[in-house]
């Protein structure tokens, strides 16, 4: 994989960022939707039920399916892959549109577009992440997964607001037919950039079979690989309660209301977006795995800082969790750098989404217990405990010799003479 940046065009950046700005513009047009969407909801129903079992829903695809998905990625055409998955989920958001325009908008349409979506994104996913370790030179990585990071930040700082501002001023149908119109910025682009290929290979539902476990095979026999998988699943069950029942700390603890939980959440993005440009611009340490880790034991002691102020010094809570959203910036931006250079190409696909899946399950796991732990204990325990505990996973791996040393063991997962070469789109 070394030799890959020296025979890539010095140019580059032109195509992949032409590609790229295209799916970020489409982002922007996809969170004004869901954030409408969530508020037509709440709305609607004042359901907390409904709200997380939509949640749910869209989760599950990518838990069960998304290995399935990823084996299929890697034998497909990833930018085929690209340009049905965005149609596919503009047609889902042309369909709300109709919906609401014809005034026939049920609450159990939401769960089926949730679905729906999350089944586009099990596939456009993989398929976005493995071609960027193909289009974009490997010492360059950490810095487009900074620019990444800064890119989701923003769309968490501006969406919620911008959301906001159009529901008072179009309707529904009008607002779900600009995630549709953005959608188009995503698909334009693929049609005429070429986007390198891996040796293609050729198998019918068993060979998919074969893929998905391969893709487990492959993280399991790379000890470096597994303890870094090991890592971000213990990792999001700790942090996921910290996302979810954000809401309960401000109304429980901080006495606050949706302003309060509003300045948190543009806490949370505005440290993504400097924390993004801080790795885009720097690139990390020279170890990757260094960075990683450093942002995890900083994300620890954000949660700490937020669980340990008290009601009446609010800001403090926002400098926490600013801090902690810098360093979360960090550690998910050197992670995917460091597994698009040690994972060959030809597997990333089903490399990726068995990672997402087992990280992702994790995530309502996680939920079952810490709903009713939250009740009995209070919520400050969770995130004084799960920051901690962070932290001192954050120390200890940096003992842990596999996950220091995985950038030395590139493509360690295949045996000798499996990798095989690009091919053509």
């Amino acid at each position: 994989m070394e030799g890959d940046s020296a025979v890539r065009p010095v140019r580059w950046a032109v195509p992949f960022f032409i590609i790229w700005t295209g799916q970020a513009l489409s982002l922007v047009g996809t969170r004004i939707g869901q954030f409408a969407l969530v508020w037509w909801v709440t709305e609607t129903t004042g359901s907390a039920t409904i709200l997380a079992t939509a949640t749910m829903m869209a989760i599950l695809p990518g838990v069960l399916g998304g290995p399935f998905a990823g084996a299929l990625v890697d034998r497909w055409s990833r930018r085929r892959v690209m340009i049905v998955a965005d149609g596919f989920i503009a047609l889902v958001g042309a369909w709300v549109a109709y919906l609401f325009w014809s005034g026939t908008m049920e609450v159990w349409h939401i769960y089926v577009v949730v679905v729906a979506r999350a089944v586009g994104e099990i596939f456009h996913g993989p398929a976005m992440q493995a071609s960027t370790s193909l289009m974009v030179p490997q010492e360059h990585l950490p810095r487009v997964a900074g620019i990444n990071q800064t890119l989701y930040g923003g769309l968490n700082v501006v969406a919620p607001p911008l959301g906001a501002l159009l529901l008072s001023v179009l309707p529904m149908h009008e607002i779900m037919a600009i995630d549709v119109v953005t959608a188009g910025f995503a698909i334009l682009p693929l049609f005429f950039i070429h986007v390198p290929q891996p040796q293609r290979e050729d198998g019918g539902a068993s060979g998919v079979l074969t893929d998905v476990r391969e893709g487990l095979r492959y993280i399991w026999r790379w000890t470096g690989l597994r303890g870094l998988c090991v890592l971000a699943m213990v990792l999001n069950f700790i942090v996921s309660p910290a996302v979810f029942l954000m809401p309960i700390l401000v109304t429980r603890h901080f006495g606050g209301e949706a302003l309060q939980l509003g300045w948190l959440n543009s806490a949370w993005g505005a440290g993504l977006v400097l924390g993004g440009l801080l790795l885009g611009t720097w690139g990390g340490f020279k170890r990757r795995a260094t960075t990683m880790l450093v942002g995890i034991i900083g994300l620890g002691v954000g949660l700490v800082v937020v669980a340990a102020t008290p009601s009446d010094l609010f800001p403090l809570a926002l400098a926490g969790l600013f801090f902690g959203a810098v360093m979360n910036a960090l550690c998910n931006g050197s992670a995917m750098a460091l597994m698009q250079q040690v994972v060959a190409p030809q597997i990333q696909g089903r490399v990726f989404t068995v990672v997402g899946s087992l990280c992702g399950g994790m995530m309502p796991l996680s939920m079952a217990i810490a709903g009713p732990l939250a009740d009995q204990v209070g919520i400050r325990w969770l995130f004084l405990v799960g920051g901690a505990a962070q932290i001192l996973m954050g120390l200890g791996a940096f003992r842990v010799r596999s996950i220091m040393g995985i950038e030395s063991q590139v493509g360690a997962g295949f045996q000798k003479g499996e990798v095989g070469g690009q091919a053509g789109d």
